[in-house]
């Protein structure tokens, strides 16, 4: 029996990637963010021994602060590690082993999250970029996450209400918790001092939104947590305001068919959150951005809430106020007359063009007629 020689038509360079990245990462990340990371991966794959954050920025047309957020949030998750020197500059990206990192994890009783200060020592405060309008990057919380040890783990497990709470957990996720997991959710009970039934409504409410990741659900913790929740009630009606903002912006822009992608989720959170305009401010420059361009466009209504801000705007009086002045400055404005069309030389009309006074000519006619 002869070989068989296994080979195929074209000599391709292929980027691997890590399942666990799939399994346990990217579901959770910004997908801008997952597209650095893919890049990292075909760099180190092509054998580039260095870029600039410059170069990242062109490729991906962000700004260099946007592949700086999205670095430093595979670092805080222990997806790389970025290296720096004395001056605080960025001299290198190390891809960390997953599996690694994964079953360290599941050994160690818990990870101490990046602290306020070591992330704005590198970037001036500038914070991750949330996955929605209710989380917020974990380096943005003063909070560490304390080492239980085993005899505050095995009092943890005797209360009954946070056996129940397990129980429950593991019920709403479908699988059974990891101590890793199980650590996330005492932090929520004894460092952020939720109560039972608060957690319980928290992971609830992820469930609902199909997110059954436990580092999605400290996210959203986090966020309460900042913002002061400490009842159900509490964060129900936020929840439901939350809710009410992204459905009314949906039916401003007629969009259909598809829920928020997160970078949409980022905007709304960026001009509730940051800029503090109210929803119908928002909504009044969704409307302005379909009379515009005629279809929907988070970039368009972010330039039009931005010069919103720059000019105090914090009513409909005021944008009515600011449209009047500006169709008051338009019409003041010269118009500059339109030019004289030039006759367009061709073989038509290339030679001296003849005039004619029709009024002779018709006369001249009924002359001849009458003779």
């Amino acid at each position: 029996m002869t070989n068989i020689t296994l080979h195929r038509e074209i000599d391709r360079t292929i980027t691997s990637v890590p399942n666990i990245f799939i399994d346990e990462y990217m579901a959770d990340a910004d997908g801008e963010f997952v597209k650095i990371y893919l890049y990292l991966l075909r760099c180190i794959h092509s054998s580039m021994d260095s870029f600039s954050i410059g170069e990242m920025a062109d490729r991906f047309e962000h700004t260099e602060k946007d592949i700086k957020r999205a670095l430093r949030y595979w670092e805080s998750i222990n997806v790389m590690r970025l290296e720096y020197n004395d001056q605080n500059e960025l001299l290198g990206i190390c891809l960390l082993d997953l599996h690694t990192k994964k079953e360290s994890s599941l050994e160690q009783p818990a990870e101490k999250a990046v602290s306020k200060s070591d992330s704005t020592s590198r970037e001036n405060s500038d914070s991750y970029a949330p996955v929605s309008n209710e989380t917020v990057s974990t380096a943005e919380s003063e909070l560490e996450k304390p080492e239980f040890s085993l005899d505050e783990m095995k009092a943890f497990r005797q209360d009954k209400g946070v056996q129940e709470l397990l129980f429950i957990t593991e019920t709403y996720i479908g699988h059974t918790l990891s101590t890793t997991d199980i650590h996330s959710i005492l932090y929520w009970h004894d460092t952020l001092t939720f109560s039972i039934d608060l957690i319980e409504y928290l992971i609830e409410y992820c469930v609902g939104k199909g997110r059954k990741s436990i580092r999605y659900m400290e996210k959203v913790a986090l966020a309460w947590h900042e913002s002061g929740f400490t009842t159900v009630d509490e964060a129900k009606k936020a929840s439901a305001f939350y809710n009410q903002v992204n459905t009314s912006i949906i039916k401003a822009f007629g969009i259909s068919g598809r829920t928020l992608v997160e970078s949409e989720l980022t905007y709304i959170d960026k001009w509730s959150k940051t800029y503090g305009f109210t929803l119908d401010l928002i909504l009044e420059a969704c409307k302005k951005t379909m009379q515009a361009i005629h279809q929907p466009s988070f970039e368009y209504t972010d330039s039009i809430l931005s010069n919103w801000r720059k000019k105090d705007i914090s009513s409909l009086d005021d944008i009515a106020t600011l449209d009047a002045a500006y169709l008051n400055q338009k019409s003041k404005t010269p118009v500059n007359p339109a030019p004289k069309a030039v006759a367009a030389t061709n073989k038509f009309n290339n030679f001296p063009q003849r005039s004619y006074n029709y009024d002779q000519l018709e006369k001249q006619l009924l002359n001849n007629s009458m003779q």
